[in-house]
């Protein structure tokens, strides 16, 4: 590909402020161009297609489906695109499932638009490109034991406000294992309590509120 021809961005995100941030900001590069944008998980699937751009920067969280999702579809039919994930989530858990679904990096909203711009570039060059921030985050928590489907699922009850007993009562299990799980998730995330294990779950993207 010749250096005249422009980056094609897709942007996906459900804020039009930050839509109309990222177009301003693309169009003000030389050798970047705005291919399309999308409000929803669904918008973008579509408009993927057709588009097929070089990066596509996507927002985590969408109102209708979740940006992994997305990203695991369009790679599903398209192995080689180049996508980005843009959030305010800093969750190692989240990051984890983002890059073992092929993203080529992971941006937080809040960075400079310089960093943004480079990142773009690196991707489309064919690099990956995580923050140092992210990356210390992600080593921080490699050596932790995960939490298993039906553990992650306790959990979520707990953030819901339920008792044990209601929480045995809706999936189907005893009140006895309910206390054995929570005891596992406490043990696993460190947590003193139920109200600190919500708390870690949902900085760390385990489970969402």
């Amino acid at each position: 590909m010749s250096n005249s021809t422009p980056i094609r961005i897709f942007s996906v995100d459900d804020h039009p402020l930050l839509r109309e941030g990222i177009a301003a900001l693309v169009t003000s590069q030389p050798d970047m161009v705005l291919a399309g944008s999308a409000a929803t998980g669904a918008e973008a699937l579509q408009a993927f297609k057709q588009l097929q751009p070089d990066v596509t920067l996507l927002d985590l969280r969408l109102p209708d489906m979740s940006g992994i999702d997305i990203l695991i579809a369009i790679r599903s039919e398209f192995p080689d695109a180049r996508v980005i994930m843009l959030t305010t989530f800093e969750g190692d858990v989240e990051i984890q499932r983002a890059l073992q679904a092929g993203a080529r990096g992971y941006l937080l909203k809040n960075m400079p638009p310089a960093e943004l711009l480079d990142v773009v570039r690196q991707v489309h060059a064919g690099k990956k490109r995580i923050p140092a921030a992210i990356a210390s985050q992600l080593a921080e928590h490699m050596s932790d034991e995960t939490l298993t489907e039906r553990e992650i699922e306790v959990l979520r009850e707990v953030a819901g406000g339920n008792k044990n007993r209601d929480i045995a009562n809706r999936l189907f299990i005893s009140e006895e294992t309910v206390k054995v799980h929570i005891k596992h998730i406490m043990e696993k995330l460190g947590a003193a309590d139920r109200t600190q294990a919500v708390t870690i779950g949902v900085r760390r993207g385990i489970i969402q509120i």
